[in-house]
């Protein structure tokens, strides 16, 4: 009888500091992404979010740089369309969607359209070698424990990879692509967001 006493006692312990911890608001509280709700009906795997005024803007999303000794912020692309790639050089799919990526990126980026990469779950070195290997151009923010996805709110899947997202010039999300891309597949997405007045 004691120790199911102390059992509940903890368990009534244990749910006041949830509370409380979940009541915190200070400086340190971790931002849970901005308007963009992410819903899949019927498990879709491609998303578009249209008309542009249904659609909601994520968190500060930002990171550090994968080749370089800075940290990059959604807010470096101020005013471009924003295509974002989660992606690990573990990721067998990912291997066959970078050079995919890379000639819509090639073909897009006069029209003001900016890529960024989201390095998940990698080791540097192997991640380095990856955009080397494949002259990937447009930068990654290198983050193995995911960290920066949390601005992109807490019902987005995490854990599909590859994944593409495409936000449009006031950083909104227009379109999610959960599975590996060819540029045939992006190109037309892109081009139409990047139309948009």
């Amino acid at each position: 009888m004691p120790n199911r006493v102390r059992a509940r006692a903890l368990c009534a312990a244990l749910l006041a500091a949830l509370v409380v911890a979940g009541c915190s608001t200070g400086r340190d509280a971790v931002a849970q992404g901005g308007t963009f709700e992410f819903v899949s009906p019927g498990g879709k795997t491609d998303l578009l979010y249209d008309p542009p005024e249904t659609r909601g803007s994520i968190g500060d999303l930002e990171g550090p740089a994968l080749l370089e000794d800075r940290t990059i912020h959604l807010s470096d692309f101020d005013g471009k369309v924003v295509v974002i790639n989660i992606w690990g050089s573990w990721c067998a799919p990912c291997r066959t969607e970078t050079p995919e990526l890379e000639k819509v990126f090639e073909e897009t980026e006069p029209l003001g359209v900016a890529f960024l990469g989201i390095d998940v779950r990698d080791d540097r070195a192997a991640a380095r070698d990856f955009v080397t290997d494949r002259k990937v151009r447009y930068p990654s923010i290198f983050d193995p424990p995911m960290r920066s996805l949390i601005a992109l709110g807490k019902s987005y899947p995490t854990s599909v990879v590859p994944t593409t997202l495409v936000l449009d010039r006031k950083h909104r999300v227009a379109a999610v692509f959960l599975r590996a891309l060819l540029a045939e597949d992006l190109r037309p997405v892109v081009r139409r967001i990047a139309a948009e007045p």
